[in-house]
């Protein structure tokens, strides 16, 4: 199993190192520090001594890739390629174009994000999975079919709806819970209902619809049809043998989404005023402000590599033969 692993572990070296030299082409080859200097003072009347200022408070000022001016390993290392990109692999995001520690914002914003993501991911899987099973035990029958409709309604309706129908019905009307904004400790948790309820509406018809295809492809399977000719009822064959052998498939469906808990929701969070990384990145885009997104991009990349590392150590545990592929 270690050898496995160990070999999961080296694949996800080369391609994260792919996505940092592709990540340095776009922020610094594509669009070259003279660029972003232009767009954050203005791309009107500005002088080319703006534009070195600008570029040595930031450091952009260095050579790309090779800096012949210096001495030793310095040729190398005084470079933006080693500052702003290689340094990545060691987390120091350095700091923002506007002079903020970025290190410091992800440590402090990641908690809202966890705040609304875990519930939404362990709810949501909770009640997508029983809604599953409960479709695939009434299959064929007008239950399945306006479920697997509803489902489909569901999946077609855009997340803005959801969003703002709850603001207007939850908040507006019913003044139930605040319509943005946040706190800390337990007044937070006043700010977070209706973003997580919102979550987890939002995920039931992908979800459920995914997780009962899963279970009717096991259900026609030949060990399904022997445990119905041992006697065992239709629900204990549902939860002991179809839910256990769906597993893998489901656990790839909940570990790529593991990034999430982290990087926050785009839309959720700026909607709804809660102070997590995915407004942090959305407010980095407003202001052009590259070091955030450079830092949030590095970032997203290695938790998603991370998630498919989980995945593959998780196939192990649900099914061993994965261990000899």
């Amino acid at each position: 199993m270690m050898a496995y692993i160990l070999r999961r572990v080296l694949y996800a070296i080369p391609i994260l190192l792919g996505v940092n030299i592709l990540t340095f082409v776009l922020f610094f080859v594509i669009n070259s520090p003279d660029d972003m200097a232009r767009m954050n003072l203005g791309m009107k009347r500005v002088t080319p001594e703006a534009v070195e200022s600008w570029k040595q408070e930031r450091g952009y000022d260095r050579p790309l890739l090779y800096n012949s001016a210096a001495t030793g390993t310095e040729k190398l290392t005084d470079t933006i390629f080693f500052q702003k990109s290689l340094k990545l692999f060691q987390f120091d995001f350095g700091v923002s174009d506007s002079g903020r520690d970025i290190g410091y914002d992800i440590s402090q914003r990641m908690w809202p994000s966890l705040a609304i993501a875990i519930p939404v991911l362990l709810v949501g899987l909770l009640v997508t999975i029983s809604f599953a099973l409960l479709i695939a035990f009434f299959r064929a029958t007008y239950i399945d079919f306006w479920s697997v409709v509803l489902c489909v309604v569901m999946m077609s309706i855009s997340g803005l709806f959801y969003i703002i129908g709850g603001q207007f019905l939850v908040s507006k009307l019913l003044h139930l819970v605040p319509i943005s904004g946040y706190d800390t400790g337990l007044n937070a948790v006043k700010f977070l209902i209706l973003p997580v309820i919102i979550g987890i509406i939002g995920g039931i018809g992908a979800g459920t619809r995914w997780y009962r295809t899963l279970f009717l492809e096991e259900i026609n399977k030949d060990y399904v049809r022997t445990a119905r000719a041992k006697g065992l009822s239709e629900t204990r064959v549902l939860f002991r043998h179809v839910l256990k052998n769906a597993m893998i498939p489901i656990l790839t469906g909940v570990v790529a989404v593991l990034p999430l808990l982290f990087m926050g929701s785009l839309i959720t969070e700026s909607f709804f005023g809660i102070p997590g990384l995915g407004s942090y990145t959305i407010d980095a885009i407003n202001r052009q402000d590259f070091a955030i997104v450079r830092a949030m991009v590095f970032l997203g990349s290695v938790l998603y590599i991370l998630g498919l590392l989980l995945t593959d150590i998780s196939y192990t545990l649900v099914d061993p033969r994965v261990r000899l592929s």
